[in-house]
């Protein structure tokens, strides 16, 4: 009989949240296959079994908030009974970590960033997959293997993603179904949070639990606020060179780098430019010191399902204009699938958002402590500008937010880098040399 642990996920990680049990009790579970979810502050983990055997006990539920070695289940080896898929022979698997001993208990893990509901990218050319099945990696490779179509295996997972039990019992008998209570007991979805009138005014509303994630999303904001001494200046960009740069250049860029030309890789090299201007927008408090960073590691906010997460793009000062951007895609692509890991998330100097992409006008974005400077670039509006005393033009314009920590920035170096990004935008060929 082994335990299914907790795994280590990183110093700065204590504990998780079961998030959901993709197995049931008395259930056969093959090396690879995924045995839960867990949730945490930063990312999400798929704990996976290193060893062949039968689900024996569930000892936490979803829902439940588990420590760092701390036993949730256990496996007893050999196999099920026949018709529960226990002639399957076992599979090599991409999910699965490589096998190790130690503290996760004989069960390996693989980070993600949000919940498994969202599909792994289907690779091209699996003709056992269809790119609108969405299905583990695992389950493509046996789906493959089996010679199974994964469009007609009828998924266990309330949101219909395809595990690799699924996949091995396809051709087997299926057991009668257990009743909707034993399912969420034993891992299966929790059934959706109830209307129920308001004891005030007796009206409908839905309560509902923060998940992990947003409530530690909510502490850091409110830290933040707390913590610093916030100040947000403001200024405008006028876009038309940049713009004017892409519409000529965009074709040319996309066949040579295979990556189209936005307008991040423009403000990540104004940024580093006014970095190395003003250092003490790159750099962090600890106690009574200031840690001035010799390095450019540049957050990226990017929104995701369970909210926002900020990837960093490494050394972005030498990186180059189609490095930033297929660094960039990279990150958000990660960020959106659920793939991200904790590497991706930690360190970084200065982080940009981009409000605009949604819509926003002008916002004053909240510091990614202990970073004590964050960009907020807004929507692109064209509007009369004046040119001189004499001369009006609609110009493309985008107001532009530095919120900044003052216990440590002037307001003056503040402006002064602000402005200073905003001269490299309206002459992009100075981010060749300031950036």
């Amino acid at each position: 009989m082994s335990e299914i642990r907790v795994p280590a996920m990183g110093e700065s990680i204590t504990e998780g949240t079961i998030a959901k049990w993709a197995v049931r009790v008395g259930e056969e579970v093959k090396r690879g296959d995924l045995l839960l979810e867990l949730e945490t502050d930063k990312v999400n983990l798929e704990i996976s079994a290193e060893e062949d055997g039968v689900v024996a006990e569930i000892l936490r539920q979803e829902g439940d908030t588990v420590q760092i070695g701390e036993a949730v289940g256990r496996i007893a080896a050999g196999e099920a009974p026949q018709g529960r898929g226990a002639a399957a022979a076992p599979v090599e698997t991409a999910e699965a970590a490589p096998a190790s001993a130690g503290p996760t208990g004989g069960f390996a893990q693989s980070p993600r960033t949000a919940a498994a509901s969202e599909s792994m990218p289907v690779s091209r050319g699996d003709a056992a997959a269809p790119a609108d099945v969405s299905a583990t990696p695992a389950a493509r490779k046996l789906a493959r293997e089996k010679g199974i179509d994964l469009s007609r295996i009828e998924a266990r997972d309330p949101l219909g993603r395809v595990y690799p039990g699924d996949v091995r019992s396809a051709g087997a008998p299926q057991a009668a179904p257990a009743p909707a209570a034993a399912r969420t007991q034993a891992g299966g979805a929790a059934p959706a949070p109830a209307v129920a009138p308001s004891p005030a005014s007796g009206k409908p509303e839905v309560r509902q639990r923060m998940s992990r994630r947003r409530a530690t999303i909510a502490k850091r904001l409110v830290a933040a606020q707390h913590n610093a001494a916030m100040l947000t200046t403001f200024n405008e960009v006028d876009m038309t060179a940049i713009l004017d740069i892409r519409k000529r250049r965009k074709q040319s860029f996309l066949e040579k780098h295979e990556v189209g030309l936005g307008f991040m890789s423009f403000f990540t090299k104004a940024v580093v430019g006014a970095l190395k201007a003003f250092p003490l927008l790159n750099a962090q408090i600890d106690g009574e010191d200031i840690i001035v960073k010799q390095y450019y590691d540049i957050g990226i906010a990017v929104a995701a399902k369970e909210g926002l997460v900020v990837p960093v793009v490494r050394d972005a000062d030498r990186l180059g204009f189609a490095e930033i951007e297929r660094k960039i895609a990279e990150l958000a692509a990660k960020a959106r699938s659920n793939a991200l890991e904790l590497a991706d998330l930690q360190g970084g100097t200065f982080t940009i958002t981009n409000g605009g992409v949604f819509g926003s006008l002008l916002s004053t974005p909240i510091l990614n402590a202990p970073q004590v400077g964050i960009l907020g670039m807004h929507k692109i509006q064209t509007r009369p500008v004046a040119l001189d005393a004499e001369r009006m033009a609609n110009r493309p314009m985008m107001y532009v937010a530095l919120s900044y920590d003052h216990r440590i920035v002037d307001g003056a170096e503040a402006v002064r880098f602000l402005v200073r990004i905003k001269e490299m935008l309206e002459d992009p060929e100075t981010l060749l040399l300031e950036g």
